[in-house]
Formats: structure tokens, sequence, C-alpha cells
């Protein structure tokens, strides 16, 4: 897929299909988070699969949007010491989600409610706190981002215009 498209065509989505992701499919999506830049090369994440049950419940009560997490098929919190590095974070979030977007796997960023309970249902030790939880799934109706242009998929984003975004100095 082109990236333009790709970037102009993803959209969050809340609720998935009952369908698994394939592993080569997974795999490719933790890859492409452990390939994204990041600040002097520290590489500060750790990408935790929440794969038990009662863990993806639990962390599903600290999160804003608990549905997000009991209806994905594949379920990652990006966690770094002190639950610093945002912008790090974020890159590898970014590229996730585009890879995932690519082999036509949406998924949805989710804020942490409860950071206490988030870290417990982890199991984390140290010093290791979550910056965010992604969840991925199959989407519920088919969609097919060629079918429209990117600039297509950009004039019907619900975002402001570009005129109001750009300011130039």
């Amino acid at each position: 897929m082109d990236t333009y498209l790709a970037v102009a065509s993803k959209r969050d989505w809340r609720s998935y299909a009952d369908r698994p992701i394939p592993n080569d499919v997974v795999e490719r999506i933790l890859d492409a988070g452990r390939v994204a830049g990041s600040a002097v090369n520290r590489q500060p994440w750790t990408f935790v699969v929440v794969e038990d049950e009662v863990r993806r419940s639990a962390l599903a009560e600290a999160v804003y949007a608990a549905g997000n997490v009991h209806g994905a098929a594949f379920v990652v919190a990006i966690v770094t010491p002190g639950g610093g590095s945002p912008i790090d974070v974020g890159r590898a979030m970014q590229n996730m989600m585009l890879t995932a977007w690519n082999d036509g796997v949406v998924s949805c960023p989710n804020g942490i409610s409860d950071q206490d309970q988030a870290v417990a249902a982890l199991g984390l030790e140290d010093d290791l706190q979550p910056v965010t939880v992604l969840t991925f799934g199959y989407p519920r109706r088919p969609l097919d981002p060629t079918d429209r242009s990117p600039e297509e998929w950009s004039a019907d984003a619900n975002r402001r215009p570009l005129s109001e975004v750009v300011r130039r100095v």
C-alpha cells in the first residue's frame, strides 16, 4: 500500500470481528514497533503481549474503554522505564498500527485510566510503566483503503483543515 494512502485511510477502530490474527501478521506488527527510531537509539520500550484472559480482563478495567481490550484479537502494552519516552513510544505505536493496516488489521490506542491496576495486570516489575495499550483485530465490516484516493480519504477525515493547523513564519 502507498504510504500516504495508508496514513490518510487509517482510522481507529474500537470493535473487531471475532477472527484471530495469524502469527506471521502479529510478528510483523511487533517487528514494526521494534524497528522504530528512538532518541539516541535507546529503544526504551518493551512490548507486553497480553494473551492470558485473566490479565486481559484486569487490563481492560485499567483503560478508558474496556470494550476495546475485551473485543480485540491481539493486545499489546508498550511499557518503558518510568513510563517515559512518549515520542519514542508514539513512533513505535504508529509503525505498529500502520503495519497492521497494511495487512487489513485495524487498531486503536487506548489510554490508561488506572496506572496501578495496569502495572499489576501486566505483571510489571522494577520501574516499568505502561504508556499505552494497543488493540488490534480485523474490522467487523469489509473496508478497502484503495476504494478512494489518499486525497479523498484526507478530505473525509474528521480533522481540522490544513489551513488551521499550519502556521508559516
